[in-house]
């Protein structure tokens, strides 16, 4: 025997199945996460004039992955590598500063 919900729900709400006008009208948003669960923020679309050089090269290395993500990866590694040398640049100034103090 199975009870019957007594919570009251709009009219417009039903069992339907999403549909990409759902998503198309704003009601619903799709969002990216990683494996942690947090949100992954969309990409922009740029145009970027690159060496052919360079394009060819990373068209190689990266293979089937697709060499624009391999072009994002590294530009990301370059941020971060950027910001762990001035943190490492800030803490041999203060031990330097500490010793001859």
């Amino acid at each position: 025997m199975s009870k019957q919900s007594t919570m009251k729900t709009p009219d417009n709400l039903s069992d339907t199945p999403i549909t990409q006008a759902d998503i198309d009208t704003g009601k619903l948003k799709r969002v990216n996460r990683n494996a942690s669960g947090a949100v992954i923020q969309p990409k922009q679309r740029i145009n970027i004039f690159l060496d052919s050089v360079t394009v060819q090269y990373f068209k190689t290395k990266a293979g089937e992955r697709g060499y624009q993500t391999l072009i994002n990866e590294t530009l990301k590694q370059a941020m971060q590598a950027e910001n762990i040398e001035g943190v490492i640049r800030k803490t041999i100034r203060e031990e330097l500063r500490k010793q001859h103090a």
